[in-house]
């Protein structure tokens, strides 16, 4: 891959409706909220706005609207240096609830989008027609990876929401890099590092344990950052687009996730979705953390 490489986010726009509440509510139970927003989010252009604040040409290549909220989602996008250009406005901005408890965990419900196999086809042929770069699916999108296969074209899933094992197992033949928790993995979808193709280069975070890597050029595992945890929605989100900015300025695959768990554990100390950190912060945490190793 050639530093410098754009990094197109195919994938989830969320607007986010947030309530802060001190405990997640038992079926038939009220608890009252101590705040409720409307904030942007959504996987994809979560991990777009992470990867444009490392320092990554960042696109998002999701579908919205053509009407007013979209139109805010995408200026939102645009003021953090992200491509909307690449963005369908033929479909909808759809909407996700997000419960965040007083221990800063959440628990989230949210509405499919508008976007299919065609619109990744036609991104992978626009990415490839541009001399190529990292194509980022979302695993709601990762059954259509097929479609989005083009020369030139290094194809990263985020394996979160993925609930199908047979998609994740194809996924994690067929894609060059994949993200996944390490509950999804082996959990929910009764995988693990072994069933990674060849080529492909795995790495499966697991909150405050830190992350694990398994590519062609061997393992590796990092640590996470300690912080106190404030919020913790899209922590996952900005690990990904971390990682894919350090993949795309051609930092080897363990030193872009080592650069990817320290800027997600600092975005769990602020409030929403969209907190990763500047490189900066990451850099003096990194340094901070070699001083006490």
């Amino acid at each position: 891959m050639t530093p410098g490489a754009p990094v197109v986010f195919c994938g989830y726009a969320n607007l986010d409706v947030v309530g802060r509440v001190p405990r997640f509510p038992a079926p038939d139970e009220r608890v009252h909220a101590t705040a409720i927003d409307q904030l942007p989010g959504g996987m994809g252009a979560n991990a777009a706005v992470a990867a444009a604040r490392a320092g990554a040409r960042a696109a998002f290549a999701g579908v919205v609207g053509s009407d007013l909220p979209s139109d805010l989602f995408l200026a939102q996008l645009d003021a953090e240096g992200v491509d909307t250009a690449w963005t369908d406005r033929s479909g909808y901005l759809s909407t996700a609830i997000v419960l965040v408890d007083g221990d800063g965990r959440r628990s989230v419900v949210s509405q499919d989008d508008a976007l299919g196999a065609a619109h990744v086809a036609r991104v992978a042929d626009r990415l490839a027609g541009a001399g190529g770069g990292v194509l980022y699916l979302d695993g709601y999108r990762a059954a259509q990876l097929p479609a989005a296969v083009r020369p030139g074209v290094v194809l990263a899933v985020d394996l979160d929401g993925c609930e199908d094992t047979g998609v994740a197992r194809a996924a994690l033949a067929a894609a060059d890099h994949v993200v996944v928790g390490r509950t999804r993995l082996t959990g929910l979808l009764g995988l693990s590092t072994a069933d990674r193709g060849p080529r492909t280069t795995l790495v499966v975070t697991d909150g405050a344990a830190g992350w694990e890597l398994a590519g062609p050029d061997g393992a590796a595992s990092g640590p996470a950052l300690p912080v106190d945890v404030v919020d913790d929605t899209g922590a996952g989100d900005c690990f990904v687009g971390t990682h894919l900015a350090g993949l795309a300025a051609g930092l080897p695959p363990v030193a872009a996730a080592t650069r990817a768990g320290v800027a997600a554990s600092l975005s769990c100390t602020r409030e929403g979705a969209r907190a990763a950190p500047a490189p900066d912060q990451v850099t003096a945490a990194l340094d901070q953390l070699a001083r006490t190793a």
